[in-house]
Parts: structure tokens; C-alpha cells; sequence
């Protein structure tokens, strides 16, 4: 990843020599770990800016929730309180069905059925977000989602009544069609969650599990590969146009780095982060037959649901999907 910044060095002679405003300095924040890829990703994609720039602009990332809750970052940078951020997109299905396309369960849970979903989003997506005053850069990949309980799990039946956390309206839906009560908690808050019983299992990464040290309170990881569902860093509009061209290139030229890094670090730490959950004493293994079976089922309903809610968008962006990958 660290070839992106010497890359990045070589762009401030390939762009535009114009001079920029100086001093701009930007606050970035996020929801995950410090030592999450996301946010080491982040560091570099900044440090990127930051060369490629001449120092005239200059981000500083702020990890874990620390200058906005992960809920708060759209709403923190479509008003300007913060010019730049990362989220997922798929936490505001609610507001717009077209956010949780890539947590369509079962639709692309492999890293390369993934990408192809992306591209076939992206330009629907980054008008959605401009009509938000919101600028789409890059977005990279989490490893495909799992399920964490306190003990074995073989049915769909086996899971009623246990309180799940819930990250998303996908996560909330998942979670009532299996019958457990869902709770929404943000990332930086789960082994608090966890450790006074507001929940009790949950369906994320095994980055999640390996950050968070899952296994303090959970034993139990199944590698149901529901979805992989990817950060978005987006800035405001108005604060990205008000930047010199030279900058806003930066940016765009940075994002691109940004994404191809940490792509590849996804690749690359999917199967770490589950032998570190092993390594640790969590069972991880594949869903049983009747398990998967019934997980199928709540995934076919859950995706007709997305389908109808999302319209003509979400019509359109399965259609490109499916041409770049015919069943």
C-alpha cells in the first residue's frame, strides 16, 4: 500500500501545475478501528492528497467514531460540518432503498462478483450522493458477512429470540425474518453491546470479529458469505468545487490509488482475519445444510423486497450486473 504514496508523488508533475489555495486542511472522519484496513486505507489516501498536493491540502483522519458517529458522517458531510468522510452506504438504506445494493443477500458474496455489482451501482450511486451534495471518490470492499453467536446454530429456529445487533436496515430485516429482535449498534460499540447484553450475536466480517476481539464473548462464526458490503468516501460538493483544479484532480487521482489498495488489502486479509478468529478459540465453519437452506429462503425475500423498494434504479443496476455476470 505504501507504493500508492511515492505513486502519488509522481502525480503532482503528471496534473495540472495551477496554484491551489494553501493551507486548505480537511477533517476526516470514520467509524472503524485505528489498525482497521478501512482507516489505515484512509491514512494513505490522505497522505496521497497531502503529496500530490504540495501540502496545500492536507487531511487528517479521524478514526472510530471519534469526531462523528458512523451515523452522523453522511449528514456531518452533506452539510459541511465535515468535507470529507467514509461510510457505509447500506447503514441508510432506509432513506434511499438504492444504499443497500450491495447487501442484497446472495447476489454477490465473492469479492470479484462484488466488483462487477459496484461498477454496475456507480454511476446511479454517485448521482444519488451529488443530489446530497456529496461527491463520490472510491470504494473499496469489506470481506464477506458471516454470522457470530454464544453456540452452535443448525437452523434458523435456533436463533429465535436472540438479541442480534443490527448495522443496517438489510441487518434489522435479516434479523426479523429470523425472528430475533434487533438492536442498532455502531461499530465502535459493539463489545459494549456485547458485554452488557444488548446483543448477543451479530452478522458482519471477520474484520469486525478480529477488531473488536469477538471472541471475548462469542464463540461461534459462521461463513455464510451473505453479502460483502463496501465503505464509500464521498466529500461535500460545495468544498470540493471551491478547490482549486489542481486539488480536485488530486483528489479524483488519489481516490483511484485508494481503491485499488485497499481492494487488494481485503483480498488479502479475508482469510487472516477468520484463522485469527480460530486462532483465538471461535469455531468457524460453514453453515450446515438446514441452515443454509433456510438462510437461502430469508435471502430470496429479502432480495424480491429490495427489488420492489428500490424501482427502477435498483431494476437498472441488477440488469447491468447481470449482464456483466449472466447467470
Amino acid at each position: 500500500m505504501r507504493r500508492a504514496i511515492g505513486i502519488a508523488a509522481g502525480l503532482a508533475l503528471a496534473l495540472s501545475v495551477e496554484t491551489i489555495q494553501a493551507g486548505e486542511r480537511w477533517a476526516m472522519p470514520t467509524a472503524y478501528a485505528e489498525t482497521n484496513y478501512h482507516t489505515e486505507n484512509a491514512r494513505l489516501f490522505a497522505e496521497a492528497v497531502g503529496v500530490c498536493t504540495g501540502g496545500a491540502l492536507e487531511i487528517s483522519v479521524h478514526a472510530n467514531g471519534t469526531l462523528f458517529t458512523g451515523n452522523e458522517i453522511m449528514r456531518a458531510v452533506k452539510n459541511g460540518a465535515a468535507p470529507i468522510g467514509e461510510r457505509l452506504l447500506s447503514a441508510h438504506q432506509d432513506e434511499n432503498p438504492v444504499f443497500g445494493f450491495d447487501s442484497v443477500p446472495f447476489l454477490a458474496p465473492s469479492f470479484e462478483a462484488s466488483e462487477r455489482l459496484w461498477h454496475a451501482a456507480k454511476d446511479r450511486l454517485a448521482r444519488i450522493l451529488a443530489g446530497r451534495n456529496l461527491v463520490l471518490l472510491y470504494s473499496v470492499p469489506w470481506p464477506p458477512q458471516g454470522m457470530y453467536f454464544k453456540r452452535a446454530i443448525e437452523s434458523v429456529a435456533d436463533m429465535k429470540e436472540i438479541r442480534f445487533r443490527s448495522y443496517s436496515g438489510a441487518t434489522a430485516r435479516l434479523a426479523a425474518l429470523a425472528g430475533m429482535p434487533a438492536v442498532h449498534v455502531e461499530a465502535a460499540s459493539i463489545r459494549e453491546a456485547l458485554a452488557d447484553g444488548r446483543a448477543e450475536a451479530l452478522v458482519s466480517s471477520g474484520a469486525i470479529g478480529h477488531d473488536r476481539r469477538l471472541w471475548d464473548y462469542l464463540s461461534h462464526f459462521y461463513d455464510v458469505r451473505a453479502w460483502v458490503p463496501r465503505n464509500y468516501v464521498f466529500a461535500n460538493m460545495t468544498m470540493f468545487e471551491a478547490l482549486e483544479p489542481h486539488a480536485r484532480n488530486c483528489l479524483r487521482a488519489s481516490a483511484l490509488l485508494a481503491e485499488a489498495a485497499g481492494t487488494s488489502r481485503a483480498r488479502e486479509l479475508a482469510g487472516w482475519y477468520l484463522s485469527q478468529l480460530a486462532a483465538n478459540g471461535m469455531t468457524v465453519q460453514a453453515a450446515g445444510e438446514r441452515l443454509a437452506e433456510d438462510l437461502a429462503v430469508i435471502g430470496a425475500t429479502m432480495a424480491a423486497e429490495w427489488s420492489a423498494a428500490a424501482g427502477a434504479d435498483g431494476a437498472a443496476i441488477i440488469a447491468a450486473f447481470e449482464t456483466a455476470h449472466p447467470n
